[in-house]
């Protein structure tokens, strides 16, 4: 599909321990369309992070054609990769992965500097983003200084600070209580549409997947 944002095709991806081959993804087509949020549901050990991993182009080895933007990635050399992704990309962990010695709104200014950003622009953009995620009057704290639920509230505001095509986020809820993973994952759904992004979402939650557009099923390497 040409107007994807991401398109997948044949994927597959094997790993050999102890002279054993382990086939993690068996031939993976997907395409996402722009604005559209995806689900991507399996349990622990499914090959849910390693398929996040082949589409943020964050390691090789693997089989087939992963097309991001209408570009084939396996076109690409390292540099044009990282262009690629920094351009185009965000990503969201289940462990925020802020920076602790700088605070909410540096950790969200950083990333749009490197992009090119003015430091201005930069920090009006994390501003409104923070405000957005309820974190206006946090803007000043580091990251000890905050709580799980506002670590990651800010950890969504970096992955959208440079207005990707496509969020990746894996398991971007796993280490809050229910409640504060509902509240997180609504405010990041909500953000994710109103700035017209598409999303690839992985987690093992059904009833938060069921809030998504779409919902994939990992099973055995196999996409259902």
């Amino acid at each position: 599909m040409s107007d994807s944002v991401v398109e997948l095709i044949g994927l597959k991806r094997s790993f050999v321990q102890a002279e054993v081959t382990i086939e993690v993804l068996r031939g993976i087509d997907l395409a996402i369309r722009p604005g559209e949020i995806v689900a991507l549901l399996g349990p622990s050990g499914s090959g849910k992070s390693t398929m996040l991993q082949a589409v943020g182009l964050l390691e090789g080895g693997f089989e087939g054609t992963i097309r991001l933007m209408g570009t084939d990635a396996s076109t690409l050399d390292g540099d044009a990769r990282t262009r690629l992704r920094r351009d185009h990309l965000g990503f969201v962990y289940q462990f925020h992965h802020l920076l602790p010695d700088f605070n909410a709104i540096e950790n969200v200014i950083l990333p749009q500097m490197i992009a090119g950003t003015d430091a201005a622009a930069a920090r009006a953009r994390a501003a409104e983003l923070l405000t957005a995620l309820g974190l206006g009057h946090r803007l000043e704290h580091r990251p000890s200084q905050l709580s799980g639920g506002e670590q990651q509230r800010v950890a969504v505001a970096r992955a959208l600070a440079n207005k990707p095509a496509l969020v990746l986020a894996d398991e971007p809820t796993g280490n809050l209580d229910e409640a504060t993973a509902g509240r997180v994952l609504d405010e990041f759904v909500r953000l994710v549409r109103e700035h017209g992004s598409a999303a690839l979402i992985a987690t093992h939650n059904e009833r938060l997947a069921s809030r998504m557009d779409r919902v994939l099923r990992l099973h055995d390497g196999i996409l259902e």
